[in-house]
């Protein structure tokens, strides 16, 4: 890949965080991974308390990035079809005509409290997550491109709220929370949302084209065979660890590695280092193991079990 378009994604890259960053103060990690995902051409899952910005932070990346936004709230009498559309019968033209759902035409869905919803409309979104594609009545419709799911969950004690299935939880290339804002950061936040419209001084940084090309570029950065040996390895620890019921699958693995790629276009660089795996191990793979009810009661979370593989599991060869 030539210099130059790695400095100018690395310069893009800079300027969204900080346009993104005026709206959600002080979670620059944050905003850098869901770009690092979005790169990754990968959707995401936002799990935290209400009230902490997860919305407004999917809300800031659409105005940023110039994509067709789109936004579902989920309620438990959100159906199937509201989302992927459903063919009516027209009298007039005596057949059936396709009416599209919210996600047709959609480059960025917010799926708001994803997990208030029934399962069965959950499983709605899994063709559209997996293949960009939607099945109705037998007739196969492409989504946009790209197409990008940013998903919000309430944490599982909420009241009204199911856990989402292990099948769709593996659709999303992170999970990922915000948490609370520093005293200072929050003293900013208070600030200003006084009078303002915090979106009004989002100005647009790159369009629809600009973000295909960068999802290209990050599929064009080298990962070395030391590195892939590196992820296998990680991954099978997951497997093998007595603290895990169920390890990283290989479509984890491949995760990983996309992800790393994105993590090194956003450092500058067309290849993909060590640090990139390990700073985005743990929030790609923290929803995709579970660990056993012995682990639980000693307090440990799925963060913890990774960060512990992290530290026992080095390089198989010099890179």
């Amino acid at each position: 890949m030539q210099q130059e378009t790695v400095k100018a994604i690395h310069q893009a890259t800079e300027a969204i965080v900080k346009e993104v960053g005026k709206v959600i103060i002080g979670k620059d990690d944050v905003i850098r991974k869901v770009l690092m995902s979005i790169l990754a051409n990968g959707h995401v899952l936002l799990d935290d308390v209400p009230g902490v910005g997860k919305t407004s932070l999917a809300v800031a990346f659409g105005k940023v990035l110039g994509l067709e936004y789109n936004r579902i709230q989920f309620t438990p009498d959100v159906l199937p079809s509201d989302i992927v559309g459903f063919s009516v019968f027209n009298k007039d033209k005596d057949s059936f005509t396709y009416m599209p759902g919210i996600i047709n035409g959609t480059n960025l869905l917010l799926a708001d409290e994803i997990n208030r919803t029934s399962s069965r409309t959950q499983a709605a979104l899994l063709e559209a997550m997996e293949e960009k594609q939607v099945t109705v009545d037998g007739t196969t419709r492409a989504l946009p491109d790209p197409f990008i799911v940013i998903a919000t969950e309430n944490q599982v004690g909420a009241a009204g709220t199911q856990m989402l299935p292990y099948a769709q939880m593996d659709r999303f290339l992170v999970k990922l929370e915000l948490g609370y804002p520093d005293k200072e950061s929050e003293v900013k936040i208070i600030e200003g949302r006084q009078t303002a419209d915090p979106y009004a001084k989002l100005r647009k940084v790159i369009d629809n084209k600009s973000v295909i090309a960068m999802q290209k570029a990050t599929l064009a950065v080298t990962i070395k065979e030391p590195l892939v040996r590196y992820i296998t390895e990680l991954a099978s620890a997951t497997r093998a660890s007595q603290m895990t019921e169920l390890g990283v699958s290989p479509r984890g693995s491949i995760a990983v590695s996309h992800m790393a790629k994105a993590s090194a276009l956003m450092s500058g660089r067309d290849y993909v280092t060590e640090e990139d795996i390990r700073n985005v191990f743990v929030d790609v793979c923290s929803h995709r193991i579970i660990i056993t009810q012995k682990a639980r009661a000693a307090g440990s979370t799925a963060s913890d079990v990774l960060n512990q593989i992290l530290g026992s599991v080095k390089l198989p060869y010099s890179v």
